[in-house]
């Protein structure tokens, strides 16, 4: 599953638990000191291969092999995707800003963040 394909609030099932789609996976400055390489975080996130955190709504049984079903898609949702190059490299696309404020399945964290980031462009 591919961050450009994946919506944060989707849900899906494997095995018999289930899991929500809740926000992207983003590095610290342990990354580089953990790989003794201060440029390691630019280099992550211009991967765009971030990854993303699943909330377990139900627990239940997962093995080796189980197939990930999605059980609700948020259609014209954003993509983990969307809301890394918002951090990242498109700060100033305003309407996507405002969509992610307002994206409940998106952590208040994150929106509060994208709140400060309305006006104030250069956080």
């Amino acid at each position: 599953m591919l961050e450009g394909s994946v919506r944060i609030g989707e849900r899906l099932r494997v095995g018999s638990a289930e899991f929500v789609i809740t926000q992207p996976r983003m590095p610290c400055f342990k990354l580089g000191i953990r790989f003794d390489r201060p440029d390691i975080v630019r280099r992550f996130l211009q991967s765009r291969r971030t990854g993303f955190y699943l909330a377990v709504l139900r627990e239940g049984e997962v093995a080796a092999g189980d197939s990930i079903q999605f059980t609700a898609q948020e259609r014209g949702g954003l993509t983990v995707a969307d809301i890394v190059n918002l951090y990242t490299v498109d700060a100033e696309n305003q309407e996507l800003l405002r969509r992610a404020t307002e994206y409940s399945a998106l952590p208040e964290s994150w929106r509060d963040y994208f709140r400060k980031r309305l006006w104030d462009p250069d956080i």
